[in-house]
């Protein structure tokens, strides 16, 4: 049976807010949480970006719910060994309730530290080896690592889980879909994609599990919602790979003054018909995702966890 979730907005929200819709979230019935991680926001507007890891404490002895990150990237801004280490800590904190979600990463906030970018194949290749060494440190050994992207020198975690924390990966072409389903411990992507979900599956992601990430916008209307969808996320509608290559918010912001209200909300259930908001997340189910987290855009919070609480969450089960 698909569990349902809540997606947390670390760029839209401050962490004391990002730990209260948590907390909303379980008492609305959601079953697990996702969290975004970010140096910058996309837009100067979404107007946060707060440091995952402090955030992923509170939330953990704020509420009962799994975690996961959607998603950390551990190739540039941070080296792997350190993300180790937090996630280890993470599991620990959340009593085994934490999964470290992975990815390639995007310019807008890997470049602070090195502004080399790498192309998409020789971050598919950091990954591998990032994920590689990861997992050699939570077995609790001393490692020594001399590898093609990363170098460490007798490290060693002193706190770790009873087990430890599962990767999932997040792919949405083809050959990252494949190492997915070859190193991962399971998958993650904001498309419902039937065809993604059976790429993972046949590349050795059999019985994993899949998660997928959908953002809607709940209001009193439609057409309050599809504006503000518009103005806080133009993002949504854009193609290709510019969200993996800008660096910064305002080159973002530049490209989005191109996309239209209907690019930007394509895609985003907006507004207050129940069925609407059902019907999309009947999407990823039927694509085979085991778990779906939706993110309300905006600041309706209270208002949207009443909603799909009373309205939404009852049609989808």
């Amino acid at each position: 049976m698909t569990a349902f979730g809540y997606f947390l907005s670390s760029e839209e929200h401050n962490p004391r807010e990002l730990v209260r819709q948590a907390k909303l979230a379980e008492q609305a019935g959601f079953e697990a949480l996702w969290i975004s991680d970010h140096f910058h926001p996309w837009l100067d507007v979404q107007g946060q970006s707060s440091f995952v890891w402090s955030v992923i404490g509170a939330i953990a002895e704020a509420t009962s719910l799994p975690i996961t990150t959607a998603v950390t990237c551990p190739l540039v801004r941070t080296h792997p060994a350190i993300i180790a280490q937090a996630a280890a800590t993470s599991a620990v904190l959340s009593q085994g309730r934490f999964r470290l979600g992975v990815g390639t990463g995007e310019a807008l906030n890997e470049h602070i530290i090195d502004s080399h970018w790498p192309p998409a194949a020789e971050r598919l290749e950091m990954l591998e080896e990032a994920v590689e060494l990861m997992r050699d440190l939570w077995s609790g050994k001393l490692v020594t690592h001399r590898g093609t992207h990363y170098r460490l020198d007798t490290a060693r975690l002193y706190t770790l889980p009873d087990e430890p924390p599962p990767v999932y990966m997040s792919a949405f072409g083809e050959k990252s879909v494949q190492l997915a389903g070859r190193i991962a411990d399971g998958y993650i992507s904001t498309r419902p994609s039937a065809e993604m979900v059976e790429g993972f599956r046949k590349a050795g992601g059999a019985g994993k599990t899949t998660q997928g990430g959908m953002k809607v916008c709940y209001a009193a209307d439609e057409a309050t919602a599809r504006k503000t969808v518009h103005r806080l996320w133009p993002t949504q509608g854009l193609k290709g790979e510019a969200s993996q290559l800008l660096p910064l918010p305002r080159h973002f912001e530049e490209l989005a003054e191109t996309v239209t209200e209907e690019e930007a909300s394509q895609g985003s259930p907006c507004g207050p018909d129940p069925e609407v908001h059902a019907a999309k997340i009947r999407e990823y189910v039927d694509a085979g995702f085991d778990e779906v987290y939706i993110s309300q855009i905006g600041q309706e919070q209270d208002a949207f966890f009443d909603f799909y609480a009373r309205e939404v969450l009852p049609r989808v089960r």
